[in-house]
């Protein structure tokens, strides 16, 4: 894995979509490979991985307070 590949566009702006499987199909293949080769983007996509399941363990009541 690479920290960036320079003439590869990096996925950022697409993180969110793809962690809550939003991303037309033809869009989750090139992100999932981008992934694999860049370090910056895939650190970006664990926190919003962890930011999703921390936001899931919240309930209506939370959101209130």
């Amino acid at each position: 894995m690479t920290a960036d590949r320079g003439d590869e566009p990096h996925v950022r702006q697409q993180l969110g979509a793809y962690v809550l499987d939003a991303l037309a199909e033809d869009e989750n293949g090139p992100v999932a490979r981008h992934l694999l080769r860049c370090e910056a983007c895939a650190a970006a996509y664990v926190e919003i991985v962890d930011a999703v399941s921390l936001l899931a363990l919240l309930n209506a009541e939370d959101l209130l307070e």
